[in-house]
Formats: C-alpha cells, structure tokens, sequence
C-alpha cells in the first residue's frame, strides 16, 4: 500500500458516497423529479448552502497543524465560494429570474469540480486523513451527501423540459 494510504478512511468515504446515492434514488428522487423544477432545484440547492462548513479547515486546532495550509485555504475558500453560489442560485430561482437555470449551472460545475478537486489534491498531496482531525467527517460523511446532491440537480438539468413540472 501507498505511504500514508488509509484503507479504512476510503472504505468510509465509499460507503457514505453508496449510502448516500441508494437513499437519494429510494427516497430523494421520486420526491424532487415530482415537484415544479425551480422549486427542487432550490431545495437541493439549499443543502449546499452550508458549504462554509469547508471554511473551518482554515481554523487552528480544527485540523492537524501539520495539515498543509495551501489545501487547507484552497479547501475553504472553494467551499465559500460554492455556498455563496448556492445561495444566489436560490435566491434566483425564488425569484423565478431568466439567470435562474443559468445559475444553477454554474453553481453545480464549480461545486462538484471542487469537491473532486479536493479529494483529488487530499489524495495525492496530503495521504494521512489524520491530518483532518476533527474535520475528518466533512471528506467521510459531507462531501459524498454533496456529490450525490450535485449528481441529483445534473439529473435535472439535463431533463428535457417536457418531463419536467413547469414551476
């Protein structure tokens, strides 16, 4: 095995990314597919709404101190920024605005693109979970939940607007 590799870390993080799809296929899906696009898109939305949580990797003693603060910043701040785009994306989809499914596009690239990029960077560059800490449950519980909430509003993106409820 790889220095530093934690069979059991990635075992956690796939079973939180399995049990996150199968509850959203059983129990999310039929709910939001059901309801006016708008609407589901701003609930989904909301859940990444929280993504500031990212921003504590930044915070002393939240982390290991060895943890390398270049992920630490790039970590934070794209998780900042992927709040505040879901935010707005609620906003404009609240206020049924012509930028709304434009918005949500962009919210949903950069969001799942940082949340890979990080995995991909904590991967390659950091090796020992350890180093989260306290923050271990974000990469473990939190950012499975969120891709499988980033691969549910792809799905309905990417639905044509006669299977979609007009909102």
């Amino acid at each position: 095995m790889p220095p530093g590799f934690s069979l059991p870390f990635v075992l956690s993080v796939a079973g939180a990314l399995l049990t996150s799809a199968v509850v959203a296929s059983v129990y999310v899906w039929p709910l939001v597919r059901a309801m006016p696009r708008h609407d589901a898109l701003r609930l989904l939305a909301a859940f990444h709404a929280f993504r500031f949580l990212g921003m504590n990797f930044m915070v002393a003693g939240f982390v290991s101190p060895e943890l390398n603060p270049g992920f630490a910043s790039e970590v934070g701040w794209g998780d900042l920024i992927a709040a505040t785009l879901a935010l707005i994306s609620m906003a404009v989809l609240s206020w049924r605005r012509s930028i709304a499914i434009p918005m949500v596009w962009i919210f949903n690239i950069w969001g799942t693109f940082d949340l890979l990029n990080a995995y991909y960077v904590g991967a390659t560059k950091i090796r020992n979970p350890g180093l989260f800490g306290a923050g271990i449950y974000i990469p473990a519980l939190y950012v499975p939940l969120l891709l499988v909430g980033h691969a549910l509003i792809f799905m309905l993106l990417l639905k044509p607007a006669s299977e979609t409820r007009k909102s």
